[in-house]
Parts: C-alpha cells; sequence; structure tokens
C-alpha cells in the first residue's frame, strides 16, 4: 500500500501558438502589455480531445539533452509510472526507458511532447485520456513564450494514513515474507498505524531540492522467540552474539512502538549536460516489473547516496545506429542495519539501450564492500571491486583478507512491445545473478522476474491485466540453503538495508506469482483486484513456507480541482511458517517441534489515505494561481 504522490488534473496553461497572419485580425488592435503576461489557466474539459492539450514552448531548441534546467525526482509510488507503462504499451512514448527510474519532471515532459502528436493524429481515448493527466501533473514545467520557468517551488503532497492489521503479520523479506511490501520499509505491526507526512518542490536554474519527510507510527509487537531468532542466525550463519542479538533482518521481539520522523526522500541537484548530478536519499528503481526490481526497488528504505544520473536520453553518432539512444546511471553510498560486518557500502551502476520503439534492454551492477572488520571502504578498494569483472567466485583464501572484490551481483532485463499487438500487449523479463558478469552468461544461476501486460482488452479498453512471476530458486541441481542469490559469505546479512531487502520482494530461495486486473476510471483513477502466491522452499526455511494475498484497492480524486486523492484498500493474507529445531545447522535433521505458528495465520490490512496537492508558486507567476 504505497504512498500515491499524484498530482491533480490541474488547470492546463493556455499558451498562444500559431503565427499573426493565422491569426483574426481585429478591428482596434489592443495595447501593448507594460510587462509579460502571466501564465494563464484553463479548467480541463470533462473528456480530454486533441484541443485539451497545450502547447509546448521549450527553450532547449527541441533537443531535450540541451536543456539546462534542473528538476526534481518523480517518487516512485506516483500513479505516473504505471500510467506511462499502460501509455507504451499502447504503442506510444516512444522515448521513454521503463526500467529505469525514477524520472525527473522535465523528462517526463521531454516524453509527453514527443508522443503528443501521435496520440492526437491517432485519436485514441485511453492515450488522449492518460497524456491529458500526465500534462497536467508537469504543466508547472511549461513556460510561456519568450519567457523562462525561473523559480518553481512549494509543498508537493500532504498526506496521512491508517493501516490497522488484525492478526499476526509478516515482517521478514530476508527469510519468510512480507505482509507490505514495497514500502520503503516503513514500520508496521498488527494493530493501528499511521503515517502523516509531507513532500516539497523547489526548482531554480540548474539546481533543484526535493525534500519528503514523515512521522510514522506503528505499535509495539511480539517478534522472534530467542530460539527462533537464534534458528534462523544459523541459517544465515551469522554467530548469535553480540550485535546479532539485535538484527535487522531478525526482528525478534519483544519490538516497541516505534514513533519516528523520518525523511523518505531529501535529494538536492544540479543539471549538467542532460545529467543530473545529487546527494542525498533518493529513489531507485531499476527493471520493468511492478511487484519488484531485482536490482533494486523501494522494498527497504532509500539510502543516504551520492548519484550520476543521465535523465536524458543520449545519441551516440555510430553507436547509436545500431544500440539506439543511452541513459545510465552510477549511485553509491553507505547501507545500514548490518552487523557482520557493519556498515559495509554499495555502488551501482546501470545502462539501458534502446535500438527501436518497440525494444528496449539494458545490464546493471551492485556490489557490496567494505565493512567494520573486513575491510576498509577507501578509493583503493572501491577501484578494486569496480574493475572486478571475473565470471567466477573470487579465489577463497581472498574472501578473508583486503583483496576481497565484494559481493557482486548483476542484472539483465528487456521490455519488448509485441508486434502483433502493437496497441496491447508487452512481454518484459527482470533476472539478477551473483557472481558472475550478467544473467545472459549464466542463465542457470540466475534468479528471473518475467511478466506481460495487456494494456487493454478487446471491447473493454478501460480494463488492464498485468501478470508476474518471480524465482530466486535457481535451477541448480542441488540445494543453496538460501545462501545465494541477496546473500553472500562475507556480507552475510546480504542485499538488505534496515533489515529490507533492496531488490525484489521475492526474497532469497522463492517463487511468487502475482496479476493486477484494473479497470480505469480515469487516467489516474482506478479499481484494481490483486493476488499473490508465494512458497519458500524447507531447504532454505525448515518446513518451508506459503503466502498467499487477495487485496482490492480503490482510488478516487475529489474537489472542484481534483486535488484530493482517497485511496482505499483491504487485504486478506493466509500464510504458513511452522520452522522447526535443527541440530548442526542441518534443515533435514528435525529434533523438536516448530519454533513458530504451527497451523495456517490469517490476517487483514485495512488502508485508508488521504493526500492533497497543494498548488506550487513561481517567479515567473507571481501571482497566485486560482
Amino acid at each position: 500500500m504505497p504512498v500515491a504522490t499524484s498530482a491533480p488534473a490541474s488547470s492546463l496553461p493556455s499558451i498562444p501558438t500559431g503565427t499573426p497572419a493565422a491569426q483574426t485580425p481585429s478591428a482596434t488592435p489592443p495595447p501593448a502589455p507594460a510587462t509579460p503576461p502571466s501564465v494563464q489557466t484553463v479548467q480541463p474539459p470533462a473528456k480530454a480531445t486533441a484541443a485539451s492539450l497545450p502547447s509546448y514552448n521549450y527553450d532547449y531548441d527541441d533537443n531535450p539533452s540541451s536543456d539546462n534546467l534542473s528538476s526534481t525526482y518523480i517518487p516512485l509510488d506516483s500513479w505516473v509510472y504505471p500510467a506511462a507503462m499502460r501509455l507504451y504499451s499502447l504503442g506510444y512514448l516512444d522515448t521513454s526507458f521503463i526500467t529505469m527510474r525514477p524520472w525527473t519532471r522535465r523528462s517526463l515532459q521531454h516524453m509527453l511532447e514527443a508522443t503528443q502528436e501521435d496520440i492526437v493524429d491517432d485519436e485514441d481515448a485511453q492515450a488522449m485520456e492518460i497524456l491529458v493527466k500526465l500534462q497536467a501533473y508537469v504543466t508547472d514545467e511549461t513556460t510561456p513564450p519568450n519567457a523562462e520557468r525561473g523559480a518553481l517551488y512549494g509543498v508537493d503532497t500532504v498526506y496521512t494514513r491508517l493501516t490497522g492489521i488484525a492478526g499476526p503479520s509478516l515482517r521478514d523479506s530476508f527469510h519468510l515474507g512480507q505482509t507490505i511490501s514495497n514500502d520503503y520499509g516503513r514500520p508496521y505491526q498488527s494493530g493501528l498505524n499511521n503515517i502523516t507526512g509531507f513532500s516539497t518542490v523547489n526548482e531554480m536554474g540548474r539546481f533543484s531540492l526535493y525534500v519528503r519527510g514523515e512521522y510514522q507510527h506503528a505499535p509495539a509487537g511480539t517478534g522472534y522467540s530467542q530460539a527462533m531468532a537464534a534458528e534462523l542466525s544459523t541459517i544465515d550463519q551469522v554467530p548469535w552474539s553480540g550485535f546479532n542479538l539485535k538484527s535487522a533482518t531478525i526482528p525478534v521481539g519483544p519490538i516497541p512502538a516505534q514513533n519516528p520522523f523520518r525523511l523518505v526522500e531529501a535529494t538536492l541537484s544540479a543539471h549538467v549536460w542532460g545529467h543530473e548530478i545529487s546527494g542525498g536519499k533518493s529513489d531507485d528503481w531499476f527493471g520493468p516489473g511492478a511487484g519488484g526490481g531485482m536490482a533494486w526497488s523501494n522494498n527497504a528504505e532509500n539510502i543516504y547516496s551520492f548519484r550520476i544520473n543521465r535523465v536524458e536520453p543520449l545519441h551516440i553518432p555510430w553507436f547509436s545506429a545500431i544500440f539506439g539512444d543511452v541513459r545510465y546511471n552510477f549511485m553509491v553510498g553507505s547501507l545500514k542495519g548490518h552487523t557482520y560486518f557493519n556498515s559495509p557500502w554499495i555502488h551501482t551502476e546501470e545502462i539501458e539501450l534502446h535500438p527501436t520503439a518497440d525494444f528496449q534492454f539494458g545490464f546493471q551492477r551492485s556490489v557490496i564492500w567494505g565493512g567494520e572488520g573486513h575491510e576498509p571502504v577507501t578509493l583503493h578498494t572501491f577501484l578494486r571491486s569496480f574493475f572486478s569483472l571475473d565470471d567466477t567466485e573470487a579465489d577463497p583464501a581472498s574472501k578473508q583478507t583486503s583483496a576481497d572484490p565484494g559481493a557482486r551481483f548483476s542484472t539483465f532485463n528487456f521490455a519488448w512491445r509485441l508486434p502483433f499487438f502493437m496497441h496491447s500487449l508487452t512481454l518484459y523479463t527482470d533476472s539478477i545473478v551473483h557472481d558472475d558478469v550478467t544473467p545472459v552468461s549464466a542463465p542457470r544461476r540466475a534468479a528471473y522476474r518475467p511478466g506481460i501486460y495487456l494494456s487493454q482488452f478487446p471491447h473493454f479498453h478501460k480494463l488492464d491485466l498485468r501478470v508476474e512471476a518471480a524465482s530466486t530458486d535457481t535451477s541448480t541441481l542441488r540445494s543453496l540453503g538460501g545462501q545465494f542469490n541477496y546473500y553472500e559469505t562475507e556480507v552475510r546479512q546480504g542485499y538488505t538495508n534496515k533489515g529490507f531487502i533492496m531488490g525484489d520482494q521475492v526474497g532469497r530461495e522463492a517463487k511468487m506469482g502475482q496479476a493486477w486486473l484494473t479497470y480505469h476510471l480515469s487516467g489516474n483513477e482506478w479499481v484494481q483486484l490483486q493476488f499473490m502466491h508465494k512458497k519458500t522452499p524447507k531447504d532454505f526455511v525448515p518446513g518451508g513456507t506459503s503466502q498467499t494475498q487477495f487485496m482490492a484497492q480503490v482510488v478516487k480524486r475529489f474537489g472542484k480541482e481534483k486535488n484530493i486523492e482517497l485511496n482505499a484498500s483491504v487485504q486478506f493474507e493466509r500464510w504458513m511458517a511452522p520452522v522447526p529445531l535443527v541440530t548442526n545447522g542441518n534443515p533435514l535433521q528435525i529434533t523438536g517441534g516448530p519454533l513458530y505458528y504451527t497451523s495456517a495465520q490469517h490476517d487483514t490490512v485495512a488502508a485508508f489515505q488521504v493526500t492533497w496537492y497543494p498548488r506550487f508558486r513561481s517567479v515567473a507567476d507571481p501571482l497566485k494561481r486560482k
């Protein structure tokens, strides 16, 4: 149940179009204004039409890469991304890189400008409706003729969410599973939970600042027993002593009530030659899936990092003639919640290629290195991990020394609009492998999340369906005991930040199936049914686990300007996790009864969120817009 960060279908700027010769002459021309006119507004029409779309006036000479204005990132839990994915699958938004998120507000504006003419010419009603909503979202980035955007600032969202959980819930992505996933690692327990927060957008010239903070409340919880925590620690091969008695990856009880104020995102950025160079706490999602990203998602709390992100497509002569335009991203930062070893760092590199309008693919690599008690975090150790590209694990003897190249995780993904279903069907796959160059070079050792997206049904154009599967249980014959994907023999709390897996919520050595059936009330309102089923084998967690969820969600907007959003959902979950005692760390030698619940458990999660979207202000438009 993520916090939606959409914008209302706000007033669109009325921008003069055409040439003086094409305009109707007036008998008495009006006097020239003493000052440049402010941006005027009109109410959006009841039904999207070509006439309701704005005329763009960019200051980058029709080349997005030459745009010298910075803008903030659109949060990952925004309605913008599923809407853009639907628009792409309908056959439009050809310049988008749907597997590299987040996007900036201005990069989205450039994508919309490039696809607007095609949508208007085709008179596609569904695409037109989405286009109008997306353009309203970034209308503040549009400038009047012969003017610059100037400074743009204001409150983006103010929101509160109440979440009630009846019954025992799961909060352990590293072992058993999660009742609530892809929610920035926010705290939750059985009982009444709350988040109340705000976000601000501040843009001026080449610089921008985005801040999103919130108060988070979760009641006290029971947590795992000491015996259960010790058992899972044995599986992970983490000594059950010292700091590890309160490991972030093992929620041992009792768990006190949580009431922190937390920065969800806080990013200061400078725009340089099509790049956003930023520092702070920012989102990242690499992969085409809706249920998770194998390399990175918002399942865990964001890390503090330094980032260089190519936010506009780069055209390289000769190279782009074959592989298409390029986007890439580099990020480096520290991980929290690790106690074996403490405070490691991670760097990640992504590159996405767009050889045709209908096909795009990309590669990504993350390396966790350093850590207190293992090797220092220095420029030397960073460069060694950065240039380590061998296709096999390092010499085992070096794993205990400063020569360790780090825990390496590599991904490959693609998205393909099927040619015979151009305006309806998209096929995609995400994959990850540990200690190999890419999943392409080691397919049997890789984990996968394939999916297919039907953006509209024949004769039911407001209805769409997305189906995905995920598996981190590799096809190798030997049992891995959960010690491969998202795990590492040195950094044993693996691919996590503050206890949550940063990649796909499916977790370690598990299989999952998901489906979403959505009826679109408008471009940014919907009714959705969700289904998820997951199983973890007993060769990883003794006894095995299973988890099934059904969810219904409604998103509706109200008010004269549609700037108040109500988001309500209810989820029913059934899960089993009868973890037995073992001896000598061997899960096949059961010597005692279950440590956790012996029978199927049920919980119900009901959430209700209200979000208000105030107006931005601009130096170029000092008057308060109505």
